[in-house]
């Protein structure tokens, strides 16, 4: 009877199995039908008020939610949601791997915490320098005997190097006066890839990133050497963008965009598109050499501050940005190496600055990305022992 009673639960447990998941088979089809079988036209409109009208967190978060409703819906959103280059807004993850605005700086911030060796960059949604903001990256600071690593992550609470939601790094040499900022996702065609471990050991088993590890070479960030010392002036930072070329500040001017993150598992990877390219022109600069891409990279440059006889000391005009003073504080521009001096060299990509005891404005816009400017604002965080 025992083994009897037990075949008889086995078989009704597996015959509500099947119905189960018979419904829920149903379900899914029910629903995928409802929304997917709505008039396109109809759809359509529906969800362009629904952009235009949630234009700023957290509201926006509904664009988000309708892009997850079905295939149609999602399709739909990618078309009407425009990067930020021509919207001004982040909506998407992939929002912080592509340019910003041309014409105005997107306002963000950041908040470092020293005990756990974290810095948490957000979305500003206020002119306030101090409000909740929207979460956009974090990165956590791990230091070793010759160098200093910085993995950026899109997940607040995992930011460990081989984390599946790790997006980038930087890495600094022992003094630390220059550093390489390196991108998990190809930004350009001919990116150096640096060789690395796609896969992470926990315990005995074998993980894969849900993003496939990638190193490309992105940004070469150096800060002089200061012989004088460090009473005697800011610092002076030298970035040389590889991943954009620097005919992007022109006007006119492309930078590469990308559209999606590539998802990967332990067979395969998905094939997803990497760039969108806006020009024939832009597509030929990007499948020449990367010795090419690097020549005509863009170079930029601190913007030299002045000094101010009666508060004695070096001073910039952040516009209200930034509050505190620091040696911290900068601003980028383009280098006078990327060709003649014009307008566009005048106008401030990059501004990072001190407003309290852990807190930081980051201020960016095209060509940059809100993870290059956070890469780069993360260098002036680390110790300068030759600079300082």
């Amino acid at each position: 009877m025992k083994w009897g009673y037990g075949s008889k639960s086995r078989c009704r447990q597996s015959s509500v199995v099947a119905v189960a998941e018979e419904t829920e088979g149903i379900d899914e089809v029910f629903v995928e039908s409802c929304w997917a079988n709505l008039p396109l036209e109809l759809l359509r409109e529906v969800l362009m008020r629904i952009e235009d009208t949630e234009s700023k967190w957290p509201l926006r978060k509904s664009v988000v939610a309708c892009s997850g409703v079905c295939r149609s819906w999602r399709e739909i959103m990618k078309e009407l949601v425009k990067t930020p280059e021509v919207s001004g807004k982040l909506t998407f993850p992939i929002s912080v791997k592509q340019p910003g605005p041309r014409d105005t700086l997107l306002q963000c911030f950041i908040k470092r915490n020293q005990t756990t060796q974290t810095y948490h960059l957000y979305l500003s949604l206020t002119q306030a320098l101090a409000d909740d903001g929207k979460f956009l990256l974090a990165a956590r600071k791990y230091r070793k005997a010759t160098c200093t690593d910085y993995a950026i992550s899109l997940d607040a609470n995992e930011t460990s190097k081989g984390g599946g939601t790790c997006i980038g790094r930087l890495r600094s040499n022992f003094l630390g006066t220059k550093f390489t900022a390196y991108d998990s996702i190809l930004p350009y065609a001919g990116a150096k890839l640096v060789k690395s471990r796609s896969t992470r050991l926990v315990g005995s088993k074998q993980m894969y990133s849900r993003v496939p590890a990638g190193n490309y070479e992105v940004a070469h960030i150096s800060y002089e050497l200061n012989v004088l010392g460090a009473s005697r002036g800011p610092r002076r930072m030298h970035c040389v963008m590889d991943a954009i070329p620097a005919s992007a500040i022109k006007p006119g001017g492309i930078a590469p965009t990308q559209v999606d993150f590539p998802m990967g598992n332990s067979g395969s990877s998905l094939p997803m598109r990497f760039l969108r390219s806006k020009s024939s022109r832009l597509e030929k600069s990007l499948s020449g050499p990367i010795e090419t891409q690097r020549e005509g990279s863009l170079v930029l440059k601190n913007k030299a501050p002045r000094w101010h006889e009666q508060l004695q000391c070096w001073c910039l005009n952040f516009h209200g940005r930034v509050t505190v003073a620091s040696v911290k504080n900068f601003q980028l521009v383009a280098s006078p190496e990327n060709g003649a001096a014009g307008p566009e060299h005048e106008k401030v990509i990059l501004q990072f600055g001190k407003v309290g005891k852990d807190m930081f404005t980051m201020d960016y816009r095209y060509p940059l990305s809100a993870f290059q400017a956070f890469a780069i604002c993360l260098s002036s965080f680390d110790t300068k022992i030759a600079c300082e």
